[in-house]
């Protein structure tokens, strides 16, 4: 497998992604009149310079260089997170644009119908419209998460499948379904946006300028780079190291070709704790991405505002909490056991704010 990782730096990202392409001849891997999907992270409806979502130019630039070269069966393919609409990402996000300027398709996967896949005996539940392309190209952001601590080419591919499996995922831990989707489904291109993700929140928030993007063909490979990249050992990621043993591809040494490293930015391999700091309040059991991070904005508002310091008992999520009473303070219907609960599936952050100024 090709161990090359591929690094330009800047801020024009069509520019930049056109360049890659053509310098890693990405064209040459790409078989002939293949239906070419491509899987951007647009887990909430939020423009890229939030830091959460992919750079739509980046997108552009990968269709532009593919129809250039004679590709022209193209799709974008994404499923919001939890309790958010991929229709609206797709719009704020700037991709419906997108469609209508180079009349590519939109497939929101939530609309899809799941079908049942058996990895080694692990079963999942994939959204089918994946396996109608012969070319999958990831383009995740390079960011935080405040469960896993990195999302990136990985766990970018849980947008191929429904929402009951989302939730299916976290009650068995997140990192052993990833690794398996991973396995279920082939990445064959992976083109990183790193040019102003968040480095601790996949919700964004706290974007920082990091001008660069990555081109890979191995997404294992790529995580071990961007684990590293954001101060983490790969191997302290478990669903990397699951997907290595899998075979999904190698965490081990990789070939960084820089193709402007005149450019490069200083600050390259800092790694910043903002949501460190705020989930000592939270005892987390199997908590769905979108209901925890909504949790950690509360946090991080209440903090703002002065509150956070009178916040005195401990705050717990996830189904892991279902059916238990417990003497603390609930967030989600999870815990609607709990004497204090907020409900809600997932509840937004403004009601868990003013909910927890009434129970401070």
């Amino acid at each position: 497998m090709n161990n090359n990782i591929y690094i330009i730096y800047g801020k024009d990202a069509k520019s930049m992604t056109k360049q890659l392409l053509e310098y890693a001849d990405v064209k040459r891997y790409i078989p002939i009149k293949s239906k070419i999907a491509i899987k951007p992270n647009l887990v909430v409806a939020k423009p890229y310079t939030s830091g959460a979502t992919t750079n739509p130019y980046i997108v552009e630039g990968i269709i532009e260089y593919l129809r250039e070269n004679g590709f022209e069966n193209i799709a974008i393919l994404e499923g919001a997170w939890l309790g958010a609409s991929t229709k609206r990402a797709f719009e704020v996000c700037g991709y419906t644009e997108i469609a209508k300027k180079y009349g590519v398709k939109l497939i929101d996967t939530k609309d899809d119908r799941p079908l049942k896949v058996n990895v080694d005996g692990f079963e999942l539940n994939i959204c089918s419209k994946v396996y109608e392309y012969d070319f999958l190209i990831n383009v995740p952001l390079l960011k935080g998460h405040c469960q896993t601590q990195l999302t990136c080419a990985l766990k970018n591919l849980k947008g191929l499948i429904p929402d009951s499996e989302k939730r299916r995922f976290h009650t068995l831990g997140l990192h052993k379904p990833i690794a398996y989707l991973n396995k279920a489904i082939k990445t064959h291109l992976v083109v990183v946006d790193s040019i102003m993700p968040d480095p601790d929140f996949e919700e964004g928030g706290n974007p920082v300028e990091k001008d660069f993007i990555v081109l890979g063909f191995d997404p294992v490979l790529i995580d071990s780079f961007a684990a590293e990249h954001l101060g983490y050992n790969p191997y302290d990621i478990e669903y990397i190291s699951l997907a290595e043993k899998l075979g999904v591809g190698k965490a081990g040494e990789y070939n960084i070709i820089e193709i402007n490293p005149e450019k490069k930015p200083i600050g390259f391999s800092k790694r910043s704790s903002i949501v460190s700091r705020y989930a000592k309040y939270i005892e987390e059991k199997d908590a769905c991405s979108v209901c925890y991070a909504n949790l950690i904005s509360s946090l991080m508002r209440l903090d703002e505002q002065g509150l956070l310091k009178k916040l005195s008992k401990k705050l717990y999520i996830g189904q892991g909490y279902k059916g238990k009473a417990m003497d603390g303070i609930g967030i989600g219907s999870c815990t609607k056991a709990f004497n204090v609960c907020k409900l809600g599936c997932p509840p937004k952050s403004n009601e868990i704010v003013e909910f927890l100024k009434q129970n401070l």
